[in-house]
């Protein structure tokens, strides 16, 4: 009997405890992790907790103490070279060694341990633990668990553009940490356009003197002809630069600069008259949309501007890219200049569009020289994607240079297929799906997060070519940072996981519940959403 007694005591015990056992509560994280595997429990952390590292992670272990005492008001003892700790950062080259980026994340015992084969991995994990740390009971806490986690993609990219308008030093080093936060890892810098050059080329100083500033901005739309009266103008230093890519570097953020050649050369040209077809003076433009004006590619002087310019460039970014744009050229003015005509006899080239690859071709070679990969948007390949260049004289005879990155952004997908079959990196930034100016009626937030940038029909040696995904913030009619953040916030986080997560583990709903831990974050930090849906 007393046998008994005691069976039905211990059944009751284990019972209770099981009862008394907290149900395991599930991450929400954007982007989502590629596995999770759940523990039953809750690690405790210390009201100061102690995070160890190795001293190649100093860097990390900072960026983890600033993220605890901003997000949570905690203050962490930092220690290095020790192997226990409440929060532990390893380097370890067996964690996933063919991810990049990836890593994996324990939280078990009393303890967290966010190991990988880089300080890039580890950077992503500290993002992870950030958002799935919790206040429970007067403690933050983390729900155990195991996650392993690493990149769809090698590329995901946002990108400003700044030659519209100038946005600043502060608001760029803002966007990074949003970028970091979300495991983002290239910052597309548009620094050139028709209506500002924003980047000081001390060769050139008329390029920021009179090329970073306008009369007036058109305001509405496209060809509205309706301007605001309002003189606009700024620009970067070179030392505002090297500050930015020291900023983005810690962040594990590469940062690609865009130059635009041989088109939206306005503001070039308005400040050295030399480098256009004609010699005329002209002015910054006030209008938005494709302007007439591109460099003489025929001078050899245009086109030691071109390396000279380049050659600061390089000197500032370390990113093996350089964007080089090549978009939307209207061949008008080549076709006018004498000098441009008989440049093309010359060197036997027979389209305006030949001529753009003969152009963009010399500068891949002189960019190659500098150990650097050239790229550029799609018509860069001589496609001709825009209804003022299809005069029906293609593209001549002239193959793009070998180890060119082309940036797909308008045509029928099927040029993406046809530009890999020719040997080809892609990055898809397909303008109906990824372009951020673009109001929420055109690419609504299931649109953005639905976009697979691998097109069907592509062998799986072909699928490895699509680096991955950009979503471009082009700035003709976002003239304040309150207007710019209504169209980035919260699609952002969408494109976020495109470029992070295998699509089989991507699900919307479970994204859009995700998300609204990331509005209340936004929220906090004074940034203002738009009516989205």
């Amino acid at each position: 009997m007393k046998l008994k007694s005691l069976i039905v005591v211990l059944l009751c015990i284990v019972v209770c405890s099981s009862c008394e056992q907290p149900p395991i509560e599930a991450y929400a994280v954007l982007p989502q992790p590629q596995e999770i595997n759940y523990v039953q429990g809750f690690v405790k952390l210390k009201d100061k907790p102690m995070v160890v590292y190795s001293n190649e992670l100093s860097n990390e272990a900072l960026l983890l103490a600033s993220y605890l005492k901003n997000d949570f008001a905690v203050e962490v003892t930092l220690e290095e070279g020790k192997d226990k700790g409440d929060v532990i950062l390893l380097l370890d080259s067996t964690v996933l060694p063919d991810k990049k980026g990836g890593y994996v994340l324990e939280a078990a015992g009393s303890r967290i341990t966010i190991k990988a084969s880089t300080p890039e991995g580890v950077f992503n994990g500290v993002q992870t633990l950030r958002q799935i740390i919790k206040e429970r009971e007067g403690r933050l806490t983390v729900q155990k668990a195991l996650v392993t986690d690493y990149p769809a993609f090698s590329w995901r990219a946002f990108m400003l553009d700044e030659g519209r308008y100038f946005k600043g030093k502060e608001v760029v080093l803002n966007l990074l940490d949003r970028m970091a936060e979300l495991k983002m890892n290239v910052f597309h810098w548009h620094l050139t356009d028709d209506q500002g050059w924003r980047i000081e080329i001390k060769k050139y100083p008329k390029l920021t003197e009179v090329g970073a500033f306008r009369d007036s901005s058109e305001i509405n739309h496209f060809h509205s002809n309706v301007f605001d009266g309002k003189p606009h103008g700024g620009f970067y230093t070179q030392d505002d630069i090297k500050e930015v890519v020291d900023y983005a570097a810690k962040r594990h953020i590469m940062i690609v600069p865009e130059i635009e050649m041989p088109g939206h050369a306005s503001a070039a040209i308005a400040s050295y008259p030399w480098l256009g077809t004609t010699g005329k003076q002209i002015k910054v433009p006030c209008n938005f949309g494709v302007h007439y004006n591109a460099y003489n590619v025929a001078d050899p002087r245009v086109i030691q501007f071109q390396e000279d310019v380049l050659e600061e460039v390089i000197a500032l970014f370390p990113s093996p890219v350089i964007h080089i744009g090549g978009d939307e050229l209207r061949y008008n003015a080549w076709k006018e200049s004498p000098m441009v005509r008989n440049y093309m006899k010359q060197n036997k080239i027979t389209s305006p569009g030949g001529l753009q690859v003969f152009f963009t071709n010399n500068i891949s070679n002189f960019l190659a020289s500098k150990n650097r990969h050239m790229m550029g948007w799609n018509e860069i390949t001589g496609a001709q994607v825009n209804d003022y260049q299809r005069d029906g004289s293609g593209a001549s005879q002239q193959q793009l240079a070998p180890g060119t990155i082309v940036h797909f952004w308008k045509g029928e997908p099927e040029l993406i297929k046809e530009t890999i079959e020719k040997g080809y990196d892609i990055v898809n930034s397909y303008h109906i799906y990824t372009y951020l100016d673009y109001d929420y009626e055109s690419i609504p937030l299931q649109k953005s997060y639905e976009f697979n940038p691998i097109p069907e029909g592509l062998t799986e040696a072909q699928q490895s070519k699509v680096l991955g995904i950009g979503c471009q913030m082009w700035g003709e009619f976002i003239p304040t940072v309150e207007s710019m953040n209504k169209k980035i916030y919260p699609r952002l986080a969408a494109y976020a996981e495109v470029g992070w997560t295998n699509p089989s583990n991507k699900d919307f709903d479970r994204f859009r519940n995700s998300l609204n831990s990331f509005i209340g974050h936004w929220e906090k930090l004074g940034i203002q959403l738009g009516e989205w849906k």
